[in-house]
Formats: structure tokens, C-alpha cells, sequence
């Protein structure tokens, strides 16, 4: 069982960056995929970034070019910097780990971070 905590979150202003941490309490190596996730009051939890095992990252289009997502595996810490920040990027964002083993779907998540972005 692995915990994840996040932390870095905050409230900015418009234009402003904020860098988000996962901390896992074990090895992060060995998971399939890493990402954050994000949800805003009313709306559906949203990927934002993910990273695979072999060092892929893709990125929900209203975050490319201002987000960028990392992985420390010595530190087993994921982090999120977020650039250029807008107040529609406000929500709870969520940290992720990913495993698939023999069929099974297995995921983790962190309690969230909240993210406040003011015009």
C-alpha cells in the first residue's frame, strides 16, 4: 500500500505559478503511470498531466504549454509546475499512481491540494 501526500498549493493571482508535490511513501519506479488530476466545484474530476514508466507525458489541452509534469524517483516525488496560471484552473488537485497487474486495474490517490487562481 502506497500513501501519496500532496502539498504546494495556494492561492495566486492571475499570471502567477504554483508547483505542486506528490510525496509517495514507497518506491515510485514501479507504477505504470503518474498524474495529476484536478476538480472544480460542480464538474468531474479532469486529468491534467500524466507520465508513464517510460517517461511519456501528455497534458489536457487547456494546460499544454503552461504545465509541465515531473518525476523524481530518488525522492519518489511527482510534481506539477503550473505556469501562467488562470482562474479557471482553480479546483482540488489530485496525485495519482497507476498500476496494471495481471488485469487489474490499481490506482491510488492522494487527499488534494486545493488550487486558487484570482483574477
Amino acid at each position: 500500500q502506497v500513501q501519496l501526500v500532496e502539498s504546494g498549493g495556494g492561492l495566486v493571482q492571475a499570471g502567477g505559478s504554483l508547483r505542486l508535490s506528490c510525496a509517495a511513501s514507497g518506491s515510485i519506479v514501479s507504477f505504470d503511470s503518474l498524474g495529476w488530476y484536478r476538480q472544480a466545484p460542480g464538474k468531474q474530476r479532469e486529468l491534467v498531466a500524466l507520465v508513464t514508466s517510460g517517461a511519456e507525458t501528455n497534458y489536457v489541452d487547456s494546460v499544454k504549454g503552461r504545465f509541465i509534469i515531473s518525476r523524481d524517483n530518488a525522492k519518489n516525488t511527482l510534481y506539477l509546475q503550473m505556469n501562467s496560471l488562470k482562474p479557471e484552473d482553480t479546483a482540488v488537485y489530485y496525485c495519482n499512481a497507476f498500476l496494471l497487474r495481471y488485469g487489474r486495474k490499481i490506482d491510488y490517490w492522494g487527499q488534494g491540494t486545493q488550487v486558487t487562481v484570482s483574477s
